[in-house]
């Protein structure tokens, strides 16, 4: 049994029940989700061989410090950065350090800012320079993953056809999509109901409502869609060692689609991203 309640009565913790917010949140969400893709567009400036990943978890510090923004991951479960980055076989919640990046990496860097009480969280893929034609093909297919999942984001659909939509794509692009990792509520929590899976069955799950707000963020491998997590506790990578990315998006279902709060104010939500648009 799925329980909707008005955000606003909600207590301020996951108790399971699904959150309709208004007006005043979804502006809130605006300003959270848009500083957030403003810092990641900054990241597109800083991204190219030699730059460590810690340099860009300092860049989002300061950035947020800037803005009057606070780093949601910041010890979250304990997690001692303010960003994740992960690069090539690795899925998600990559460690920033000194490590360097290389010619022909990829990278995946996932911020959420925490703005006047709302949590803008948004992740994009950065080539390093040149990269084989396999991680520009898969690229394109995680991003275009993530943009089918938003067209079936409508009042009426259900979490389940976010999912098969997703699923079906990848799978004819002969991709594996991973199950570990999914979307999930968000708003005035870092992490609520629902979860939104990037697999599924048409028609399954929970019916999509006005007022929602939740992620879509499919993690899609050119190999196996399994996972393992390194000793660290946090560091997610391929099985199979091959290339995974993943694309994100914090988004509200209205009353005839959805609204997506974490686009580029640049331009630069899929790559190649052409530096110095205004």
């Amino acid at each position: 049994m799925v329980n909707y309640i008005e955000a606003s009565s909600a207590p301020l913790r996951n108790t399971g029940d699904i959150r309709l917010y208004g007006e005043e949140a979804f502006e809130g969400m605006r300003k959270a989700g848009q500083l957030t893709a403003r810092a990641l567009d900054g990241v597109a400036e800083l991204i190219k061989p030699g730059t460590k990943t810690q340099e860009i978890d300092d860049f989002i510090r300061d950035f947020g410090e800037e803005n009057g923004a606070l780093p949601a991951t910041l010890n979250y479960r304990g997690y001692k950065k303010y960003t994740c980055t992960s690069i090539n076989h690795v899925v998600c919640h990559g460690i920033p350090n000194d490590k360097p990046l290389k010619e022909g990496d990829i990278v995946n860097v996932d911020v959420t800012y925490i703005l006047d009480g709302w949590y803008g969280d948004s992740s994009r893929m950065y080539p390093v320079g040149q990269i084989k034609r396999a991680a520009e093909r898969l690229l394109d297919v995680t991003y275009k993953s993530l943009m089918i999942g938003i067209d079936a984001s409508k009042p009426g659909n259900t979490t389940g056809d976010i999912g098969a939509a997703i699923q079906e794509y990848a799978e004819s692009e002969r991709c594996g999509v991973v199950r570990d990792f999914c979307g999930h509520g968000v708003g005035q929590l870092f992490h609520d109901a629902p979860n939104i899976l990037h697999y599924g069955t048409r028609g399954e799950g929970v019916e999509l409502k006005p007022g929602m707000i939740f992620t879509i963020e499919p993690m899609i491998n050119l190999g196996k869609p399994h996972v393992k997590v390194l000793h660290d506790g946090w560091t997610a990578v391929t099985r199979d060692r091959s290339l995974s990315a993943q694309f994100e998006h914090s988004i509200g279902i209205t009353e005839d689609g959805c609204e997506i709060f974490t686009l580029s104010p640049k331009g630069y939500d899929k790559p190649p991203y052409i530096l110095g648009n205004d």
